[in-house]
């Protein structure tokens, strides 16, 4: 499994409506096409962190596909309210925004 996190700024009053429009998206067939098989959403602090995981490593791949659909440009848009990138300069996509993993441990079979 692959696993990304995207981290940037968010209303702390925003949960719940940055919840439900992942639920709608989430109910259509965008996960599936990106290959996300799990979203998960934590804020902290005014911090928000995306993560995501995916059966193989090429869901950035998947997800620049995905970033013309409509529905990926409406989501987009419709989180605009409540977040915010991390470093407005040197954002442009999500890859932008994405941490990078520099440990992983995993519980032996």
């Amino acid at each position: 499994m692959h696993s990304t996190l995207i981290v940037a700024r968010m209303q702390p009053e925003s949960d719940a409506d940055v919840a439900q429009i992942f639920a709608g998206f989430d109910r259509t067939e965008m996960p599936h096409l990106m290959g996300t098989r799990r979203r998960q959403l934590f804020h902290y602090r005014g911090l928000y962190f995306h993560l995501q995981d995916f059966d193989a490593d090429n869901g950035g791949a998947l997800i620049e596909q995905a970033k013309t659909d409509e529905r990926f440009v409406r989501i987009s848009q419709d989180l605009k309210p409540y977040i915010e990138a991390y470093d407005p300069a040197t954002w442009r996509s999500p890859a932008d925004a994405m941490a990078t993993r520099f440990y992983t441990w995993e519980a032996g079979a």
